[in-house]
């Protein structure tokens, strides 16, 4: 059972709404511990109605290059989950949050769709068609895993020349705030 119900978050957001407080208020009016669920259902409330609270039952599945494509965009944007499940309709944050851990662990195959079931135990007679086909799908199979390797690298490099970009801009601050401050001492001396 969910922890709130639908009514209880309809009847906040519409407090928020009718600007009978702000989210930390309405958080300690109806005794959420965290401010952040307030602003999350506000935020879900405006982006998909009455739907965006409810919670679902349907389990929605997703194609591999839109959840590849989500977590490129997760990597190589500075946007929240929350921004993110918003920008792309997904009202659920926790989902891109596990797509980008998987992504991060495993890399792009955690994000292909599982075989469900059981295997079969029927053995098959092999045949000399069968090996040519087999070693089709291994080459095929070969290349989905250096196209995945060559996508997961270009990520990281650019997640890198990013992470170098920021740092010089820290440096060079700091640098001019080092020069304005010797400055400011020697005209003061």
């Amino acid at each position: 059972m969910a922890k709130y119900s639908f009514e209880m978050k309809m009847e906040i957001v519409k407090a928020y709404l009718n600007n009978e407080g702000g989210y930390t208020y309405l958080a300690k009016k109806y005794g959420i511990p965290y401010k952040k669920s307030v602003q999350q259902w506000v935020t879900s409330y405006k982006a998909f109605g009455e739907e965006g609270l409810m919670r679902s039952r349907k389990n929605e599945t997703y194609t591999f290059e839109f959840k590849l494509n989500v977590v490129e965009l997760y990597l190589s944007t500075e946007l929240s989950y929350q921004e993110l499940a918003l920008s792309v309709g997904i009202n659920n944050p926790p989902l891109i949050t596990k797509w980008v851990n998987d992504f991060r662990i495993a890399g792009p195959d955690a994000l292909r769709p599982k075989r469900k079931g059981r295997r079969s135990k029927v053995s098959k007679p092999k045949e000399s068609k069968l090996t040519k086909i087999e070693n089709v799908n291994n080459n095929s199979e070969y290349l989905k895993q250096l196209e995945d390797e060559n996508l997961k690298l270009k990520i990281e490099n650019a997640y890198l020349k990013e992470l170098r970009r920021l740092r010089l801009e820290e440096e060079a601050l700091l640098k001019k705030q080092r020069e304005l401050s010797t400055a400011s001492e020697e005209t003061s001396n």
